[in-house]
């Protein structure tokens, strides 16, 4: 059984930083497809950052050139780091694991921008 468990939600002011985390247990992520999701509220969730396992990235154009996904293969984490936080990024946010047909999530982390 995957395990994912999501870190590094708050409250920040517009303009701000926060760091996101997610720690796997019971898979590695180096061999998986990693994201972040995020659902704000009325909304659907929808995709914000990706890495695979051969480390490439995919971006939502909402977030590109202020978000960056990485991966500790050691420490067998995802992070997902938010630069230039605006209002329209207050969602919840929840970590995905991904590999041959088999999809895990995390419980979600809130995030909250003021403006």
């Amino acid at each position: 059984q995957v395990q994912l468990v999501e870190s590094g939600g708050g409250l920040v002011q517009a303009g701000g930083s926060l760091r996101l985390s997610c720690a796997v247990s019971g898979s590695i992520v180096s061999i998986s497809t990693m994201g972040w999701y995020r659902q704000a509220p009325g909304k659907q969730r929808e995709l914000v950052a990706l890495i695979t396992s051969g480390g490439s990235t995919n971006y939502a154009d909402s977030v590109k050139g202020r978000f960056t996904i990485s991966r500790d293969n050691a420490k067998n984490t995802v992070y997902l780091q938010m630069n230039s936080l605006k209002p329209e990024d207050t969602a919840v946010y929840y970590c995905n694991w991904h590999w041959a047909g088999l999809n895990y999530w995390g419980q979600g982390t809130q995030v909250t921008v003021s403006s």
